[in-house]
């Protein structure tokens, strides 16, 4: 027998050593075990004869640690319960079925929440969880396994999988858009216009591409979550900036019109972000994947 199979005891043997000294007697560490006391004696033997030093003063029926004993569960408790902890680790990504994702709340009511029958259909056994959140956070420690981002790939501690681009598309209600006379983009300026509070500067940028430059200061309401400016355009608030793909609805029920062709590609993209060992977690890798070809079909039907 070499020597590292020499100093490692078998796990049996340090099971019904801690369960002994937990419970102070053999037949009751037996019972906690599933074991004869005779079975948890002979491993106790064992482990000593393995030690060469005795671990437990017997007392009939019961036994205590001695000064060894006592010494040798300290320098091992950390260790077990390491792996105790590893081992759940691993049942864990084994046998999981159900995901926790966090999602852009616009993203998900109108493009994710469509197309989850398809990841249903395709994966019936994944029971996916999803919370809105419109911010960079840390995975582990809020307990996510991925997220929804828009913007650059600047998530720390993350994979980031692009999905696909958005183009913003000015949109209003046709009511405003015969009130306000609005023919042509110059026509927009001075006119109410609408913001999303992270995208403050996509009125200038779609104002460039239209050929209109040296613009005066814009203003306008804000708002948070693009469905929130889509009800406010829709609305006859104004006129609003918004990425195609989230207003179909709308824009298939006549309460918003585009009255414009120009569209603003955002420098940003959609992505999937996940913990950096997402390829450990069957679960997350059939997501992953899933979405992957969603977003490719999306990414065709956006392409001129």
């Amino acid at each position: 027998m070499s020597e590292s199979r020499r100093e490692l005891p078998s796990m049996t043997a340090l099971a019904c050593f801690v369960a002994a000294a937990r419970e102070g007697g053999f037949s009751r560490a037996g019972e906690q075990l599933g074991l004869t006391q005779s079975a948890v004696s002979r491993q106790i033997a064992l482990l000593e004869e393995s030690l060469q030093t005795p671990l437990f003063q017997r007392h009939g029926r019961r036994v205590t640690l001695n000064e060894a004993g006592r010494a040798y569960a300290e320098d091992i408790e950390p260790a077990l319960r390491r792996i105790r902890m590893a081992t759940a680790k691993a049942m864990d990504r084994g046998s999981r079925r159900d995901l926790t994702i966090a999602t852009l709340p616009s993203f998900g009511m109108r493009w994710l929440a469509p197309r989850l029958p398809g990841l249903t259909a395709r994966h019936p056994e994944l029971t996916v969880n999803f919370a809105a959140r419109s911010f960079p956070f840390d995975l582990r420690e809020e307990r996510f396994d991925a997220a929804i981002h828009f913007g650059a790939a600047d998530w720390d501690d993350a994979v980031m999988v692009p999905l696909f681009t958005e183009q913003a598309v000015v949109a209003c209600a046709p009511s405003w858009l015969a009130a306000e006379r609005v023919e042509r983009p110059a026509d927009l300026l001075g006119k109410p216009l609408l913001f999303q509070i992270s995208r403050r500067t996509a009125w200038n940028r779609w104002f460039a591409l239209a050929g209109i430059d040296g613009l005066p200061p814009l203003k306008g309401a804000t708002f948070e979550h693009f469905l929130m400016l889509a009800q406010a355009a829709a609305a006859g608030s104004g006129a609003a900036l918004l990425p195609r793909f989230l207003i179909e609805p709308e824009l298939q029920s006549g309460a918003l019109v585009t009255p414009f062709a120009t569209a603003l590609v955002d420098e940003g993209q959609y992505y999937l972000v996940l913990r950096p060992d997402w390829r450990d977690h069957p679960g997350l890798v059939k997501f992953h994947d899933w979405l992957v070809d969603a977003a490719r079909e999306q990414g065709m039907r956006a392409a001129p």
